[in-house]
């Protein structure tokens, strides 16, 4: 129990002179020593008094007058020391500031409530003392429950229980307030009507100063953290029920119980808050909070005088931190995954391996299933709906740099073409994997057919433009970078066919017809403007070329490069015959494979063989006319978009030209 003091406020009050001449009296009447002792108490009282007086008018000072009477708290503290030590007490009672002090000072908070009640509505409260004595018995309450919680346990019962019922007596003059007809205003402001919010605020604040501490360097670690959590619970919950007894007692178990769950979730925030907090981390966190829920570990949590077979306070606080940390697990999962999946697949970059996308889609998913099959579930159907929300940005963002890029390089559309395979064959996995609908697959399909087609057309549109500007100048120059674009893409379609995608061959068949038609356009285009001297080096330079072509295209189609149409062949074979015959045997074939061709283009091709004589020519001539046939509109055709302008020879219909 409290220390209890008699007759402190008497040095505050004053007794009168009749107190003060007996006093004088027996302190003649005693020994030296014990006259000095007397002296001694009475400093001690003085001194009391003074710091009683100067938390007086602290109180006073931080009220809602504090403007107008903090500047002259020196003149009040002089004024009440006066009226202190100079009150005659003609009545013989005790004055009410006295008793409401004594009340404070034993713990005997209820009383004091009562009085100080008494006060303020005595009509005599003209300096607002009894706000000043709210405030100090507030600040003595929240001083017995420091004490309390800190451990000094069953000592501080009584007060403890004084401060339980101050707290009912100020909710029912609250509710006497708000019943009766006056206005309520005032009490808004009533002090007494803060107590409970300034309590909690004390309670929370001495639990959060117990809980472990957890270095902030390591938060990166999860050993670190599962030895803070095991700290939690083995020391932390252990010291709150310790406590908890005490308040059960004073009647302030149900808040008691609020401020740990409050302490408790604040603290397991901060710790799932922190941006670099990891999926594992914070599955760490959850698993420990599922734990506490399931086991039933609530400690002091639990409000013991819940009915028995419904939630208790405290079993309702878990399943709330337990809720709110799936909220943030989900919250980080949809994160990583799509931090990930945007790394995988950056335009500009070499693609990854479907199964490093397929594990960083599934490791989660599986991480969570060892906690909880529900919450495996959740963590499933997000990283599917952020596996639709990248592709959805994904495709906006290949939009803008097909728009923005002209024409880049032909690996990086490439690279991007070979993404989207990656991710449809990802896709098709998932959907074996994981409970994908068939709402969610509709709309997969749909974003990868869009990206597909339109990354294929301009990757066509690409290799067309590349080799069509260094073909202007290839058979004229001795050297040209027409390798170089083949090795490139030899090079990117290899790698792109150990993905084994449905569209490689296609790709690749397609990238075929395009260079062969640029380059027949090309030669037919050029030979013309060349001199006798540079046309007899087309011929080397068409053997040279097609060897590299024949090469690139075995390799990456391989027996399937054998069915490609072969016009530079089929050309060599006819300016290299020996006589007229021989040309006019090699000609019939390349009528039959490319009935498109048609009169310029022939005589284009006969200007690349210098000796050929003009009789000769004509005679190739008519045994063209003699033997062409119109093409079939589905066959695909090679020579019906390349334009020849008359040569020097022109196009007189008399078939030699």
């Amino acid at each position: 129990m409290m220390r209890k003091t008699k007759y402190f406020w008497g040095a505050f009050a004053g007794r009168g002179s009749k107190w003060e001449k007996v006093a004088g009296e027996d302190a003649r009447m005693l020994p030296k020593a014990t006259h000095e002792e007397k002296k001694q108490q009475e400093a001690k009282k003085r001194g009391k008094l003074k710091t009683m007086a100067g938390k007086l008018l602290k109180a006073v000072a931080g009220g809602k007058e504090a403007v107008e009477e903090k500047a002259g708290g020196v003149e009040m503290a002089g004024h009440l020391l006066k009226m202190a030590t100079c009150r005659k007490g003609a009545e013989g009672g005790v004055p009410a500031e006295e008793a409401i002090c004594g009340f404070i000072e034993q713990g005997k908070f209820l009383e004091a409530c009562d009085h100080i009640y008494n006060l303020e509505h005595s009509g005599n409260d003209k300096m607002g003392k009894s706000e000043s004595l709210y405030k100090l018995l507030a600040e003595r309450m929240w001083t017995v429950v420091g004490e309390a919680i800190s451990g000094s346990g069953r000592t501080f019962l009584e007060p403890l229980q004084s401060v339980g019922e101050s707290l009912k007596w100020e909710k029912q003059k609250e509710a006497e307030w708000l019943g009766s007809s006056q206005e309520t205003g005032p009490v808004s402001t009533w002090s007494p009507n803060f107590w409970r919010k300034e309590l909690e605020e004390q309670l929370i604040q001495y639990m959060t100063a117990q809980i472990p501490l957890l270095s902030s360097s390591a938060n990166a670690n999860e050993t670190a953290l599962k030895q803070h959590l095991s700290q939690l619970e083995t020391s932390f919950f252990p010291s709150l029920e310790h406590g908890s007894g005490v308040f059960e007692e004073a009647g302030l178990l149900s808040t008691y119980a609020y401020c740990c769950h409050a302490s408790l979730s604040s603290h397991l925030a901060m710790l799932t808050d922190s941006s670099h907090l990891s999926f594992s981390q914070c599955l760490l966190v959850y698993e420990w909070g599922l734990k506490m829920y399931k086991s039933g570990s609530e400690t002091c949590l639990r409000s013991r005088q819940s009915p028995q077979n419904s939630l208790s306070f405290g079993v309702q606080c878990l399943l709330w931190i337990v809720l709110k940390t799936e909220e943030k697990l989900l919250a980080v999962a949809k994160k990583e995954v799509g931090k990930a999946l945007k790394e995988a697949f950056d335009i500009g970059k070499p693609p990854c391996a479907d199964g490093a996308v397929i594990q960083i889609l599934t490791e989660k998913t599986e991480s969570a299933w060892h906690v909880s099959e529900s919450l495996s579930e959740k963590v499933e159907a997000v990283c599917l709906e952020e596996c639709l929300s990248f592709l959805e940005s994904y495709e906006n963002e290949v939009r803008n740099f097909l728009q923005h890029d002209g024409c880049p390089e032909i690996c990086s559309g490439l690279w991007i073409l070979e993404n989207c395979c990656i991710l449809r064959a990802v896709w098709c996995k998932l959907t074996y994997i994981c409970s994908a609908s068939t709402s969610q697959d509709v709309k997969v399909n749909g974003f990868l057919d869009r990206m597909e087609d339109e990354i294929t057309e301009h990757f066509l549109q690409t290799v067309a433009s590349k080799v069509k500007e260094t073909l202007k100048e290839h058979f004229k120059k001795c050297e040209s970078s027409f390798d170089h674009i083949l090795k490139s893409l030899k090079q990117s379609f290899l790698v792109f066919g150990k993905k084994k995608t449905d569209t490689y061959e296609a790709l690749v068949k397609a990238v075929n017809t395009i260079i062969i038609a640029e380059y027949v356009q090309a030669l037919l285009t050029t030979s013309r403007k060349l001199s006798s001297v540079q046309r007899r080096r087309i011929v080397s330079k068409m053997e040279e070329d097609h060897r590299m072509l024949q090469d690139v295209f075995k390799e990456c189609l391989g027996p399937a490069a054998d069915h490609l149409k072969d016009p530079i062949r089929a050309i060599l074979e006819l300016i290299q015959a020996s006589d007229s015959e021989g040309m006019k045997i090699a000609l019939l074939p390349i009528l039959k494979e490319f009935p498109d061709l048609r009169k310029e283009h022939l005589s284009a091709v006969l200007d690349i063989k210098v000796s050929l004589n003009r009789e000769d020519r004509a005679a190739l001539l008519a045994a063209f006319h003699d033997n062409c046939r119109e093409s079939k509109p589905e066959v695909n055709l090679l020579f019906a978009d390349i334009e020849i302008k008359p040569g020097k020879h022109g196009l007189c219909g008399c078939l030699c030209c």
